[in-house]
C-alpha cells in the first residue's frame, strides 16, 4: 500500500502519515535544549489500541475464516468505513449526498460510488442525527495526548451532555474501540491539545451504522472510560514496536535539468 501523508490540522500544522501497518501523527515543535525546530511524532490511538486483546469471540471468528480471508475482510471493512466517514463529514457540513456520489477508496486510490451497504450506513446516520438532533461542537478534530494522537469523529452535545462519538460500520464493539475513545477523552485534558474548550465531564459513545440487529439500522452505545486499559496497550505497543519511527527522507522543493 502506498504511504499517505496528509495535513489533518492545518492551523496547528499536524500531519498524519499512514503506511501498511503504521500510522503516525507529526507536528513541528521546538527542541527545549537547542531551541531549534524539530518534528515530534507519536503513534495513532487506533494503532496502539489494536495491541489490546480482542477477546475469545474475535479469535474464534479468525479461526473460522482463516488468515487470508480475514485480512481481506478487514481491508474491505476499512475501505467501507473510510468512505462512510467522508460522506458523514460532508453531511454534517450541510452537503447533499446522493446514491451515485463518488468517494475515494483508500486501497484502490480511485473515486467510486457507494455500495448499497455503505449507503445504508449513511442513511442510518441521517436517521440518528434527525432523531437525536445533536449540537455539533466539532468534527474530525485532532487531539494530541500524552505520547499519542488521534482524530475524533464527532464532539457534540446531546440533551445538554458533552459526548465524544465514534462512528463504526462493524456489527460488534471490540475492546479496542472502547480504549480508542477513552484515549480521546484524556487527550482533551492535555494543555493546548484541542482548539475546542469543553467541560471536564465528557461522555463516551460508539454509534454503529448499518447495524443489522434492529430496525433502526443504527445502535448508540455509551461506554465506560477505559483509559487505564489503553495505557496498558500503550506499554505493549512500546515493547512490540521498540525502535520503530517514521522513515524520513529529504526531498528537494523543485527539480530542474
Amino acid at each position: 500500500m502506498i504511504k499517505e501523508i496528509r495535513v489533518v490540522d492545518k492551523k496547528r500544522g499536524i500531519l498524519q502519515c499512514t503506511s501498511v501497518d503504521e500510522r503516525w501523527y507529526i507536528k513541528s515543535t521546538t527542541d527545549t535544549t537547542t531551541g531549534l525546530p524539530v518534528y515530534e511524532y507519536v503513534p495513532s490511538v487506533t494503532w496502539i489500541a489494536e495491541h489490546y486483546p480482542k477477546g475469545i469471540a474475535f479469535y474464534k471468528w479468525l479461526a473460522g475464516k482463516g488468515w487470508d480471508e480475514a485480512e481481506a475482510l478487514k481491508n474491505a471493512a476499512a475501505d467501507k468505513g473510510s468512505k462512510v466517514h467522508q460522506a458523514i463529514g460532508d453531511l454534517i457540513d450541510g452537503k447533499e449526498i446522493r446514491i451515485d456520489t463518488k468517494y475515494k477508496n483508500p486501497t484502490t486510490e480511485k473515486e467510486e460510488e457507494f455500495t448499497l451497504e455503505e449507503y445504508e450506513c449513511i442513511m442510518a446516520f441521517a436517521d440518528w442525527f434527525k432523531k437525536v438532533n445533536p449540537e455539533i461542537i466539532d468534527r474530525e478534530c485532532v487531539v494530541w495526548g500524552d505520547g499519542y494522537a488521534g482524530t475524533v469523529d464527532l464532539l457534540c452535545k446531546i440533551d445538554g451532555k458533552v459526548y465524544i462519538v465514534d462512528f463504526k460500520t462493524s456489527q460488534y464493539i471490540w475492546p479496542s474501540m472502547e480504549l480508542q475513545i477513552s484515549a480521546y477523552k484524556h487527550a482533551y485534558k492535555q494543555p493546548d491539545i484541542s482548539i475546542v474548550q469543553v467541560e471536564d465531564n465528557i461522555n463516551l459513545a460508539i454509534l454503529q451504522l448499518g447495524y443489522r440487529l434492529n430496525k433502526n439500522k443504527y445502535k448508540f452505545t455509551e461506554v465506560e472510560d477505559n483509559y487505564q486499559e489503553f495505557l496498558a496497550a500503550k506499554l505493549i505497543w512500546a515493547k512490540e514496536q521498540k525502535g520503530v519511527c517514521p522513515k524520513q527522507r529529504d526531498f528537494p522543493l523543485a527539480i530542474k535539468l
